[in-house]
Protein backbone atom coordinates (compact mmCIF):
# COMPACT_ATOMS: atom_id res chain seq x y z
CA UNK A 1 0.00 0.00 0.00
CA UNK A 2 1.52 3.37 -0.80
CA UNK A 3 0.55 6.45 1.79
CA UNK A 4 1.75 10.16 1.63
CA UNK A 5 3.84 11.70 3.95
CA UNK A 6 4.91 14.89 4.09
CA UNK A 7 4.89 15.21 0.65
CA UNK A 8 6.60 12.01 -0.34
CA UNK A 9 4.98 8.55 -1.13
CA UNK A 10 5.74 5.87 0.95
CA UNK A 11 5.39 2.14 1.02
CA UNK A 12 3.35 0.60 3.93
CA UNK A 13 4.36 -2.76 4.52
CA UNK A 14 1.85 -5.72 4.02
CA UNK A 15 2.60 -8.56 6.15
CA UNK A 16 1.71 -12.25 5.22
CA UNK A 17 1.76 -14.95 8.07
CA UNK A 18 5.58 -16.49 8.07
CA UNK A 19 4.93 -19.36 10.45
CA UNK A 20 2.15 -20.95 12.00
CA UNK A 21 1.59 -19.46 14.98
CA UNK A 22 -1.18 -21.55 16.35
CA UNK A 23 -1.47 -21.14 20.25
CA UNK A 24 -1.43 -18.04 22.39
CA UNK A 25 1.87 -19.41 23.77
CA UNK A 26 3.75 -19.15 20.29
CA UNK A 27 3.14 -15.64 20.26
CA UNK A 28 5.21 -15.02 22.97
CA UNK A 29 2.78 -14.05 26.31
CA UNK A 30 3.88 -14.21 29.74
CA UNK A 31 2.32 -17.05 32.08
CA UNK A 32 -0.02 -14.85 33.94
CA UNK A 33 -1.70 -13.46 30.53
CA UNK A 34 -1.90 -17.16 29.19
CA UNK A 35 -3.69 -17.99 32.18
CA UNK A 36 -5.93 -14.39 32.22
CA UNK A 37 -7.13 -15.33 28.70
CA UNK A 38 -7.36 -18.94 29.44
CA UNK A 39 -9.92 -18.49 31.98
CA UNK A 40 -11.55 -15.93 29.59
CA UNK A 41 -12.65 -18.77 27.14
CA UNK A 42 -9.58 -17.61 24.66
CA UNK A 43 -8.42 -21.40 22.66
CA UNK A 44 -6.39 -20.31 19.67
CA UNK A 45 -5.46 -16.74 18.70
CA UNK A 46 -7.78 -15.12 15.37
CA UNK A 47 -5.59 -14.26 12.06
CA UNK A 48 -5.32 -10.48 13.32
CA UNK A 49 -3.93 -11.75 16.63
CA UNK A 50 -1.55 -14.27 15.30
CA UNK A 51 -0.28 -11.57 12.96
CA UNK A 52 -0.15 -8.51 14.79
CA UNK A 53 0.76 -9.44 18.75
CA UNK A 54 4.51 -10.59 17.77
CA UNK A 55 4.75 -6.95 15.81
CA UNK A 56 3.34 -5.75 18.82
CA UNK A 57 5.22 -6.82 21.32
CA UNK A 58 8.97 -5.91 19.32
CA UNK A 59 7.52 -2.50 19.65
CA UNK A 60 6.46 -1.51 15.84
CA UNK A 61 3.80 1.19 15.54
CA UNK A 62 0.54 -1.14 14.16
CA UNK A 63 -2.03 -0.31 11.14
CA UNK A 64 -4.35 -3.31 11.48
CA UNK A 65 -7.41 -3.83 9.62
CA UNK A 66 -9.33 -6.94 10.40
CA UNK A 67 -13.05 -7.35 10.14
CA UNK A 68 -15.20 -6.75 12.82
CA UNK A 69 -15.97 -9.63 15.45
CA UNK A 70 -12.37 -11.01 14.74
CA UNK A 71 -10.93 -10.02 18.17
CA UNK A 72 -9.15 -6.72 17.56
CA UNK A 73 -9.17 -5.63 21.44
CA UNK A 74 -7.31 -8.81 22.55
CA UNK A 75 -4.93 -8.22 19.28
CA UNK A 76 -3.82 -4.53 20.50
CA UNK A 77 -4.43 -5.60 24.48
CA UNK A 78 -2.14 -8.25 24.84
CA UNK A 79 0.89 -6.96 23.92
CA UNK A 80 -0.45 -3.41 25.59
CA UNK A 81 -0.66 -5.48 28.82
CA UNK A 82 2.91 -7.60 28.45
CA UNK A 83 4.75 -4.67 27.59
CA UNK A 84 3.31 -2.83 30.52
CA UNK A 85 4.38 -5.54 33.09
CA UNK A 86 7.87 -5.15 31.88
CA UNK A 87 8.19 -1.12 32.54
CA UNK A 88 9.28 -1.36 35.88
CA UNK A 89 7.96 2.02 37.38
CA UNK A 90 4.09 2.85 38.64
CA UNK A 91 1.55 5.50 37.18
CA UNK A 92 1.91 8.75 38.73
CA UNK A 93 -1.34 10.54 40.38
CA UNK A 94 -3.07 11.64 38.25
CA UNK A 95 -1.19 10.11 35.21
CA UNK A 96 -1.61 6.89 32.93
CA UNK A 97 1.00 4.85 30.91
CA UNK A 98 -1.28 3.90 28.18
CA UNK A 99 -4.20 5.64 26.67
CA UNK A 100 -7.12 4.11 24.09
CA UNK A 101 -9.27 6.12 22.56
CA UNK A 102 -12.49 5.21 20.89
CA UNK A 103 -15.24 6.60 19.57
CA UNK A 104 -18.24 5.90 21.17
CA UNK A 105 -19.50 4.80 24.96
CA UNK A 106 -20.32 1.64 24.32
CA UNK A 107 -17.08 0.76 22.80
CA UNK A 108 -15.25 1.88 25.50
CA UNK A 109 -17.33 -0.17 28.28
CA UNK A 110 -16.39 -3.34 25.95
CA UNK A 111 -12.60 -2.23 25.40
CA UNK A 112 -12.12 -1.79 29.38
CA UNK A 113 -14.38 -5.02 30.06
CA UNK A 114 -11.92 -6.91 27.79
CA UNK A 115 -8.78 -5.49 29.38
CA UNK A 116 -9.78 -6.30 32.87
CA UNK A 117 -10.62 -9.54 32.16
CA UNK A 118 -6.69 -10.08 30.68
CA UNK A 119 -4.85 -8.27 33.43
CA UNK A 120 -6.57 -10.31 36.33
CA UNK A 121 -3.65 -11.99 36.68
CA UNK A 122 -1.60 -8.99 36.88
CA UNK A 123 -1.06 -5.86 39.30
CA UNK A 124 -2.02 -3.89 36.50
CA UNK A 125 -5.05 -1.56 36.81
CA UNK A 126 -7.60 0.00 33.52
CA UNK A 127 -9.83 3.16 34.16
CA UNK A 128 -12.43 4.51 31.92
CA UNK A 129 -13.80 7.65 31.20
CA UNK A 130 -16.82 8.58 28.92
CA UNK A 131 -19.21 11.10 28.71
CA UNK A 132 -23.36 10.77 30.17
CA UNK A 133 -22.06 9.59 33.92
CA UNK A 134 -20.41 11.56 36.91
CA UNK A 135 -17.20 13.00 35.93
CA UNK A 136 -16.73 13.72 39.93
CA UNK A 137 -16.59 10.20 39.89
CA UNK A 138 -14.28 9.69 37.33
CA UNK A 139 -11.92 12.32 38.90
CA UNK A 140 -11.63 10.24 41.84
CA UNK A 141 -10.61 7.16 40.27
CA UNK A 142 -7.89 8.99 37.92
CA UNK A 143 -6.36 10.52 40.96
CA UNK A 144 -4.07 7.55 41.91
CA UNK A 145 -2.72 6.94 38.65
CA UNK A 146 -3.62 4.27 35.91
CA UNK A 147 -2.13 1.73 33.64
CA UNK A 148 -4.23 2.01 31.00
CA UNK A 149 -6.94 4.70 30.45
CA UNK A 150 -9.82 3.60 27.92
CA UNK A 151 -11.42 6.93 27.20
CA UNK A 152 -13.76 8.62 24.49
CA UNK A 153 -12.07 12.02 23.40
CA UNK A 154 -14.55 14.26 24.38
CA UNK A 155 -14.61 13.38 27.85
CA UNK A 156 -11.20 13.17 28.27
CA UNK A 157 -10.43 16.56 26.81
CA UNK A 158 -13.08 17.81 29.62
CA UNK A 159 -10.81 15.67 32.09
CA UNK A 160 -7.41 17.27 30.83
CA UNK A 161 -9.06 20.73 30.89
CA UNK A 162 -9.86 20.43 34.89
CA UNK A 163 -6.51 19.31 35.18
CA UNK A 164 -7.39 15.58 36.31
CA UNK A 165 -5.93 13.79 33.91
CA UNK A 166 -2.15 14.42 32.53
CA UNK A 167 -0.47 12.28 29.71
CA UNK A 168 2.85 13.24 29.43
CA UNK A 169 4.14 10.05 31.20
CA UNK A 170 1.73 7.79 28.74
CA UNK A 171 3.71 5.79 26.06
CA UNK A 172 1.54 3.54 24.54
CA UNK A 173 -1.54 5.27 22.07
CA UNK A 174 -4.00 2.96 20.78
CA UNK A 175 -6.35 4.15 18.13
CA UNK A 176 -9.61 1.82 17.96
CA UNK A 177 -12.16 2.25 15.09
CA UNK A 178 -10.41 4.66 13.64
CA UNK A 179 -11.96 5.30 10.97
CA UNK A 180 -14.63 6.74 12.57
CA UNK A 181 -11.78 9.23 14.25
CA UNK A 182 -11.77 10.22 10.63
CA UNK A 183 -14.77 12.48 11.75
CA UNK A 184 -14.40 16.21 11.95
CA UNK A 185 -14.80 16.37 15.79
CA UNK A 186 -12.70 13.50 16.33
CA UNK A 187 -10.04 14.63 14.35
CA UNK A 188 -10.51 18.10 16.24
CA UNK A 189 -9.88 16.19 19.82
CA UNK A 190 -6.79 13.77 18.13
CA UNK A 191 -4.63 17.02 17.35
CA UNK A 192 -5.22 18.23 20.86
CA UNK A 193 -4.81 15.19 22.83
CA UNK A 194 -1.95 13.49 21.17
CA UNK A 195 1.12 15.92 21.53
CA UNK A 196 0.23 15.72 25.08
CA UNK A 197 1.29 12.13 25.16
CA UNK A 198 5.16 11.25 26.24
CA UNK A 199 7.67 10.20 23.87
CA UNK A 200 8.99 8.19 22.37
CA UNK A 201 5.87 6.20 22.20
CA UNK A 202 4.25 3.20 20.28
CA UNK A 203 1.10 3.74 18.30
CA UNK A 204 -0.92 1.16 17.47
CA UNK A 205 -4.58 1.84 14.75
CA UNK A 206 -7.26 -0.64 14.22
CA UNK A 207 -9.93 -0.47 12.26
CA UNK A 208 -12.38 -2.73 9.71
CA UNK A 209 -12.51 -0.32 7.36
CA UNK A 210 -10.19 1.57 4.85
CA UNK A 211 -11.39 5.13 4.44
CA UNK A 212 -9.47 7.14 1.81
CA UNK A 213 -8.69 9.69 4.33
CA UNK A 214 -6.95 6.86 6.71
CA UNK A 215 -3.66 7.30 5.26
CA UNK A 216 -3.54 10.88 6.23
CA UNK A 217 -4.65 9.23 9.76
CA UNK A 218 -1.76 7.14 9.54
CA UNK A 219 0.88 9.52 8.27
CA UNK A 220 0.38 11.87 10.81
CA UNK A 221 0.32 9.44 13.92
CA UNK A 222 2.56 6.54 12.94
CA UNK A 223 6.10 6.25 12.87
CA UNK A 224 7.07 3.29 10.08
CA UNK A 225 4.15 1.34 10.76
CA UNK A 226 3.90 -1.85 10.50
CA UNK A 227 0.88 -3.54 8.06
CA UNK A 228 -1.33 -6.31 9.33
CA UNK A 229 -4.61 -6.69 6.97
CA UNK A 230 -6.33 -9.99 7.62
CA UNK A 231 -9.26 -9.95 5.30
CA UNK A 232 -10.47 -6.75 2.38
CA UNK A 233 -10.86 -3.83 4.18
CA UNK A 234 -15.07 -3.05 4.01
CA UNK A 235 -15.55 -6.90 3.79
CA UNK A 236 -18.04 -8.60 5.91
CA UNK A 237 -17.50 -11.96 8.15
CA UNK A 238 -18.06 -14.67 5.72
CA UNK A 239 -20.36 -16.55 8.17
CA UNK A 240 -23.00 -13.33 7.41
CA UNK A 241 -25.51 -14.03 5.25
CA UNK A 242 -26.82 -10.39 3.88
CA UNK A 243 -29.88 -9.63 2.03
CA UNK A 244 -32.19 -6.81 0.93
CA UNK A 245 -36.02 -6.16 0.36
CA UNK A 246 -37.26 -3.24 -1.58
CA UNK A 247 -40.14 -1.58 -0.22
CA UNK A 248 -41.37 1.84 0.52
CA UNK A 249 -40.45 3.81 3.52
CA UNK A 250 -44.27 3.49 4.89
CA UNK A 251 -44.43 -0.05 4.96
CA UNK A 252 -40.96 -0.87 6.90
CA UNK A 253 -42.62 -1.58 10.18
CA UNK A 254 -44.63 -4.17 8.98
CA UNK A 255 -42.01 -5.80 7.17
CA UNK A 256 -39.81 -5.58 10.15
CA UNK A 257 -42.67 -7.63 12.27
CA UNK A 258 -42.59 -10.32 9.49
CA UNK A 259 -39.34 -10.96 9.93
CA UNK A 260 -39.26 -10.77 13.62
CA UNK A 261 -42.08 -13.25 13.95
CA UNK A 262 -40.42 -15.65 11.88
CA UNK A 263 -37.24 -15.85 14.38
CA UNK A 264 -39.15 -15.05 17.39
CA UNK A 265 -36.19 -17.04 19.27
CA UNK A 266 -33.41 -14.50 18.10
CA UNK A 267 -31.56 -11.43 19.51
CA UNK A 268 -32.53 -8.94 16.97
CA UNK A 269 -30.77 -5.84 16.51
CA UNK A 270 -32.28 -3.41 14.24
CA UNK A 271 -30.96 -0.22 12.97
CA UNK A 272 -32.49 3.62 12.86
CA UNK A 273 -30.98 6.48 10.68
CA UNK A 274 -32.02 8.98 13.34
CA UNK A 275 -32.49 9.12 17.25
CA UNK A 276 -36.44 10.12 16.82
CA UNK A 277 -36.29 7.16 14.31
CA UNK A 278 -35.34 4.99 16.96
CA UNK A 279 -37.19 5.75 19.64
CA UNK A 280 -40.45 5.90 17.60
CA UNK A 281 -39.84 2.44 16.50
CA UNK A 282 -39.30 0.87 19.67
CA UNK A 283 -42.41 1.97 21.16
CA UNK A 284 -44.15 1.02 18.11
CA UNK A 285 -42.71 -2.69 18.68
CA UNK A 286 -43.63 -2.73 22.18
CA UNK A 287 -47.46 -1.46 21.42
CA UNK A 288 -47.36 -4.19 19.32
CA UNK A 289 -46.56 -6.85 21.93
CA UNK A 290 -42.42 -7.33 21.28
CA UNK A 291 -39.93 -7.08 24.00
CA UNK A 292 -37.79 -4.12 22.72
CA UNK A 293 -35.32 -1.85 23.88
CA UNK A 294 -33.25 1.33 22.18
CA UNK A 295 -30.09 3.17 22.74
CA UNK A 296 -29.10 6.39 21.20
CA UNK A 297 -27.49 9.53 21.94
CA UNK A 298 -30.54 11.12 23.72
CA UNK A 299 -30.92 8.27 26.13
CA UNK A 300 -28.96 8.86 29.63
CA UNK A 301 -25.47 6.21 30.14
CA UNK A 302 -27.53 4.14 32.71
CA UNK A 303 -30.30 3.78 30.18
CA UNK A 304 -28.34 2.98 27.20
CA UNK A 305 -26.04 0.17 29.73
CA UNK A 306 -29.44 -1.14 31.20
CA UNK A 307 -31.26 -1.49 27.37
CA UNK A 308 -28.00 -3.40 26.45
CA UNK A 309 -28.03 -5.51 29.71
CA UNK A 310 -31.73 -6.73 28.97
CA UNK A 311 -31.05 -7.25 25.76
CA UNK A 312 -27.53 -9.63 26.01
CA UNK A 313 -29.97 -11.89 28.87
CA UNK A 314 -32.61 -12.07 26.50
CA UNK A 315 -35.28 -10.44 28.59
CA UNK A 316 -35.64 -8.08 26.14
CA UNK A 317 -35.44 -9.74 22.28
CA UNK A 318 -35.20 -7.25 19.84
CA UNK A 319 -33.00 -3.53 20.27
CA UNK A 320 -33.79 -0.88 18.11
CA UNK A 321 -30.39 1.24 17.86
CA UNK A 322 -28.31 4.43 15.65
CA UNK A 323 -24.96 4.05 15.26
CA UNK A 324 -23.85 4.18 18.55
CA UNK A 325 -24.39 0.80 18.92
CA UNK A 326 -22.81 0.17 15.29
CA UNK A 327 -19.67 -0.49 17.05
CA UNK A 328 -18.75 -1.88 20.58
CA UNK A 329 -21.64 -4.13 21.47
CA UNK A 330 -20.37 -7.51 21.30
CA UNK A 331 -22.82 -9.69 21.82
CA UNK A 332 -21.87 -13.63 20.03
CA UNK A 333 -25.60 -14.59 20.15
CA UNK A 334 -27.43 -11.59 18.01
CA UNK A 335 -28.72 -13.83 15.37
CA UNK A 336 -30.15 -11.02 12.73
CA UNK A 337 -29.11 -7.74 12.24
CA UNK A 338 -31.90 -5.35 10.61
CA UNK A 339 -31.08 -2.14 8.58
CA UNK A 340 -34.59 -0.56 8.64
CA UNK A 341 -32.41 2.53 7.37
CA UNK A 342 -29.51 2.38 5.48
CA UNK A 343 -26.91 4.22 6.97
CA UNK A 344 -25.06 7.60 5.14
CA UNK A 345 -21.70 6.59 5.23
CA UNK A 346 -21.57 3.50 3.66
CA UNK A 347 -18.56 2.40 5.91
CA UNK A 348 -21.44 2.04 8.79
CA UNK A 349 -22.99 -0.53 6.89
CA UNK A 350 -20.37 -3.07 7.73
CA UNK A 351 -19.77 -2.06 11.21
CA UNK A 352 -23.67 -2.74 11.71
CA UNK A 353 -23.79 -6.36 10.32
CA UNK A 354 -20.68 -7.16 11.92
CA UNK A 355 -22.63 -6.96 15.23
CA UNK A 356 -23.79 -10.59 14.00
CA UNK A 357 -21.87 -14.02 13.13
CA UNK A 358 -19.46 -12.85 16.35
CA UNK A 359 -16.63 -15.53 17.69
CA UNK A 360 -17.11 -17.84 14.73
CA UNK A 361 -21.21 -18.39 14.69
CA UNK A 362 -23.76 -17.58 11.81
CA UNK A 363 -26.33 -14.37 11.51
CA UNK A 364 -28.24 -12.90 8.98
CA UNK A 365 -28.13 -9.20 7.85
CA UNK A 366 -31.32 -7.82 6.18
CA UNK A 367 -31.63 -4.13 4.93
CA UNK A 368 -34.97 -2.48 3.81
CA UNK A 369 -34.05 -0.15 1.01
CA UNK A 370 -36.76 2.11 -0.15
CA UNK A 371 -36.48 4.75 -3.19
CA UNK A 372 -34.76 7.12 -1.59
CA UNK A 373 -31.57 5.07 -0.19
CA UNK A 374 -30.78 3.49 -3.61
CA UNK A 375 -28.32 6.04 -3.74
CA UNK A 376 -26.70 4.59 -0.21
CA UNK A 377 -27.05 1.17 -1.45
CA UNK A 378 -24.75 1.93 -4.78
CA UNK A 379 -22.14 3.46 -2.36
CA UNK A 380 -22.35 0.31 0.23
CA UNK A 381 -21.95 -1.90 -2.82
CA UNK A 382 -18.99 -0.11 -3.69
CA UNK A 383 -17.33 -0.21 -0.64
CA UNK A 384 -17.77 -4.21 -0.05
CA UNK A 385 -17.17 -4.51 -3.16
CA UNK A 386 -20.42 -6.75 -4.13
CA UNK A 387 -24.08 -6.68 -4.83
CA UNK A 388 -26.16 -7.77 -2.01
CA UNK A 389 -28.50 -10.52 -2.81
CA UNK A 390 -32.22 -9.63 -3.47
CA UNK A 391 -34.83 -11.41 -1.05
CA UNK A 392 -37.98 -9.77 -2.30
CA UNK A 393 -39.97 -6.04 -3.35
CA UNK A 394 -39.17 -4.47 -6.80
CA UNK A 395 -36.38 -2.00 -7.14
CA UNK A 396 -37.56 1.46 -7.17
CA UNK A 397 -37.33 4.07 -9.36
CA UNK A 398 -34.03 6.12 -7.17
CA UNK A 399 -35.19 9.71 -5.29
CA UNK A 400 -33.17 11.94 -3.29
CA UNK A 401 -33.42 12.15 0.12
CA UNK A 402 -35.16 14.51 1.39
CA UNK A 403 -33.04 17.36 3.49
CA UNK A 404 -32.06 16.38 7.44
CA UNK A 405 -32.55 19.07 9.60
CA UNK A 406 -31.20 18.67 12.80
CA UNK A 407 -33.10 15.56 14.57
CA UNK A 408 -29.74 13.83 13.41
CA UNK A 409 -27.30 12.42 15.92
CA UNK A 410 -24.66 14.21 17.12
CA UNK A 411 -20.73 12.84 15.63
CA UNK A 412 -19.74 10.10 17.63
CA UNK A 413 -22.66 9.85 19.90
CA UNK A 414 -24.50 7.86 17.59
CA UNK A 415 -27.65 9.74 15.67
CA UNK A 416 -27.68 9.97 12.23
CA UNK A 417 -24.95 9.17 9.71
CA UNK A 418 -21.96 10.23 10.29
CA UNK A 419 -20.28 13.81 8.42
CA UNK A 420 -17.22 12.75 6.88
CA UNK A 421 -13.66 15.08 7.13
CA UNK A 422 -13.12 16.91 4.00
CA UNK A 423 -9.86 17.89 4.05
CA UNK A 424 -9.11 19.28 7.50
CA UNK A 425 -7.72 15.70 8.67
CA UNK A 426 -5.29 14.73 11.15
CA UNK A 427 -2.47 17.36 9.72
CA UNK A 428 0.64 17.14 8.67
CA UNK A 429 3.16 15.62 10.20
CA UNK A 430 5.65 17.31 12.00
CA UNK A 431 8.57 16.76 14.76
CA UNK A 432 8.70 13.02 13.57
CA UNK A 433 5.64 11.79 12.50
CA UNK A 434 3.23 14.47 15.17
CA UNK A 435 0.76 16.64 13.61
CA UNK A 436 0.95 20.57 13.36
CA UNK A 437 -1.63 22.23 15.93
CA UNK A 438 -3.02 21.70 19.15
CA UNK A 439 -1.08 22.45 22.37
CA UNK A 440 2.93 22.11 23.36
CA UNK A 441 5.38 19.64 21.83
CA UNK A 442 4.67 16.34 22.85
CA UNK A 443 6.19 14.87 26.20
CA UNK A 444 5.47 17.63 28.30
CA UNK A 445 3.12 17.56 31.12
CA UNK A 446 -0.39 19.13 30.37
CA UNK A 447 -0.88 20.91 33.18
CA UNK A 448 1.89 23.52 31.91
CA UNK A 449 -0.25 24.57 28.72
CA UNK A 450 -3.29 26.35 29.04
CA UNK A 451 -6.08 24.37 28.04
CA UNK A 452 -8.04 26.11 24.77
CA UNK A 453 -11.04 24.78 23.27
CA UNK A 454 -12.61 26.49 20.52
CA UNK A 455 -16.02 25.44 18.77
CA UNK A 456 -17.77 22.60 19.68
CA UNK A 457 -16.34 19.75 21.64
CA UNK A 458 -16.56 16.20 20.18
CA UNK A 459 -19.04 13.96 21.70
CA UNK A 460 -18.08 11.97 24.36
Amino acid sequence: MLIHIGGAICALPYLRKSQNLTTFADLGLSANILKAIDEAGYKNPSPIQAEAIPLALAGHDIMGLAQTGTGKTAAFGLPLIENLMSDGFKAPPKNTKALILAPTRELVNQIAENLRQYVRKTHLKVNLVVGGVSINRQIQNLSKGSDILVATPGRLIDLIERRAIFLDEARFLVLDEADQMLDMGFIHALRKIAPLLGTPRQTMLFSATMPKLMSELAGAYLTDPKRVQVSTPGKAADKITQSLYYTAQANKTELLKEYLNKSPDGLSLVFSRTKHGAEKLKRTLESAGYDAVSIHGNKSQGQRERAIKAFKSGEARVLVATDVAARGIDIPDVSHVYNYDLPEVPENYVHRIGRTARAGKGGEAIAFVSATEIGYLKQIEKVMKMEIPVAGGIRPQEEKPAPRGGGGGRRGGGGGGQRRSQGGGGGKPHGGGKPHGGGNPAGKPAGKRKPRHRGRKPAA
